[in-house]
C-alpha cells in the first residue's frame, strides 16, 4: 500500500513549520492554540457523515487528518514525539485491544467483545496507574463535549449504585434543578450571573442524565433538535421571501407568526400521512 499522498501532507506541513522559511501563522501555534481547530474540524466530519455527503466527508476528513500531522510536527520538533510514533502507539493498542483479531480469544459475540475491550482498558490504567489514588470519577471522563461528559459520569455512577432507580426518580431532580435556576433568576435582570451559570449547569447535568435514563444519548439528541430548528428556520425564510418580508426588518411577533405556521404545516403534513 503507498501512503506517498500522506507522505507528502507530513512533508508540506513541516515546511509550514520551517523556522526560516515557513508560514508565520502556522509558526506561532501551539497544541493549545490548535485545540479549537481539532474540535470544530471533528464536527464538520461529523456534519457531513449526517448530510451524508461523500465528498464533503473527504473533504473534512483531510482537515481532521491536518491537525493530527499538525500536532506531530509541533511535538516532533519540541522532540516528544512525531507522526511514526503516533501511528505505531496506536496500532499497538489496536491489536491489544482486539485478541479475538489479532490473539486466541475466539469469539463472534459483540457483547462479550466490548466486555473484553473495557477490560483490557482497565488493565492499561492499572498498568499506567502512579502513587496517586484511583478515582471512580476522574479527569478522563471530563475530556468529551459537556453533555456527552455528564451522560458518561452517571453511567460511572451508576455501576457503583449512585444512581437514580428509573427515569421518574430523575424528572423530578430535573424539576429540582429548574425551581432552582428560576429562583436565581427571580430578581431578574439584576440576578447573580455566577449564581444563575451554576444552577443553569446543573439543570443542564440532571437533563442529561434524564436521557440517560431513557437510553437516549443528550449529544444526538441536541444535535437533532439543532438541525430541526435549523430546517423550520429555514422554512421561515422561504415564506419572508415568498410574501415580500424584509427578514431583518421584521418584528419578533411577525416572526413568531411565521414559525407558529410552519409548525402548524408540518402537523398537519405528519397528520395526514
Amino acid at each position: 500500500m503507498s501512503l506517498k499522498e500522506f507522505e507528502r501532507l507530513n512533508e508540506v506541513v513541516t515546511k509550514l513549520r520551517d523556522p526560516e522559511n515557513g508560514c508565520p501563522w502556522d509558526l506561532e501555534q501551539t497544541h493549545r492554540t490548535l485545540l479549537k481547530y481539532l474540535m470544530e474540524e471533528s464536527y464538520e466530519f461529523m456534519h457531513a457523515v449526517e448530510e451524508d455527503d461523500t465528498d464533503q466527508m473527504e473533504d473534512e476528513l483531510g482537515d481532521v487528518l491536518l491537525q493530527v500531522v499538525l500536532h506531530s510536527v509541533i511535538a516532533k520538533q519540541a522532540g516528544k514525539f512525531d507522526i511514526e510514533s503516533v501511528s505505531k502507539r496506536i496500532a499497538d493498542k489496536m491489536v491489544r485491544r482486539h485478541p479475538h483479531v489479532f490473539g486466541d480469544i475466539q469469539t463472534k459475540d459483540v457483547d462479550q467483545i466490548k466486555k473484553n475491550w473495557e477490560e483490557i482498558k482497565s488493565e492499561e490504567r492499572a498498568a499506567k496507574a502512579d502513587s496517586k489514588p484511583a478515582y471512580e470519577i476522574d479527569k478522563d471522563l471530563l475530556a468529551f463535549p459537556a453533555l456527552t461528559s455528564s451522560a458518561k459520569i452517571g453511567k460511572k455512577t451508576g455501576k457503583i449504585n449512585f444512581d437514580w432507580e428509573d427515569a421518574t426518580q430523575v424528572v423530578y431532580k430535573v424539576e429540582e434543578e429548574w425551581q432552582e435556576l428560576k429562583e436565581e433568576l427571580a430578581p431578574f435582570p439584576k440576578f447573580n450571573h455566577e449564581r444563575v451559570k451554576e444552577e443553569l449547569g446543573d439543570f443542564l447535568f440532571s437533563v442529561a442524565q434524564l436521557a440517560r435514563h431513557l437510553k437516549i444519548d443528550p449529544e444526538v439528541a441536541l444535535r437533532d433538535a439543532n438541525v430541526k430548528f435549523k430546517n423550520r428556520f429555514n422554512q421561515v425564510e422561504d415564506m419572508a421571501k415568498e410574501r415580500g418580508i424584509a427578514l431583518r426588518e421584521s418584528s419578533q411577533s411577525e416572526l413568531e407568526h411565521l414559525w407558529q405556521e410552519v409548525k402548524y404545516n408540518e402537523k398537519k403534513q405528519s397528520d395526514s400521512e
